[in-house]
């Protein structure tokens, strides 16, 4: 599956989720839905990844763990906030950067219409 390709079925499975919880919830509730949404939908999802983070060459444990990894390749962070700021982006662009992945989705599901709360976030190596 391509990445836009990939990228569209979470965004339609997100649009799934939202369309039956609505906003309002925690973000742990839409991080639970979301997951059962694509592993339906054939998807291979890892919740909760740990990551480690490399210092100058020396590993230091656990640095930090994904919201959702979707097939090894799309990073999903998912927030449950008033609005989306420019810290969450650069949250899930180090995420992406850390873990050397190309591409991922910010998914704030505190939305009326939740994809005024989408962006996709590229990792330019």
């Amino acid at each position: 599956m391509e990445e836009k390709e990939l990228s569209g079925e979470v965004i339609g499975a997100a649009i799934e989720v939202h369309r039956l919880l609505g906003p309002g919830l925690l973000e742990s509730a839409y991080e639970l839905a979301l997951e059962r949404e694509l592993v339906l939908r054939g998807l291979i999802v890892e919740r909760q990844k740990a990551v480690s983070l490399e210092y100058k060459g020396v590993v230091l444990g656990d640095g930090f763990r994904l919201d959702q990894l979707v097939d090894d390749r799309l990073l999903l962070e998912i927030k449950a906030v008033e609005t989306l700021l420019p810290i969450h982006e650069a949250q899930l662009l180090t995420y992406l950067r850390l873990s050397a992945k190309r591409f991922g989705l910010l998914i704030n599901f505190n939305q009326k219409v939740l994809k005024e709360g989408i962006r996709r976030v590229l990792n330019g190596y």
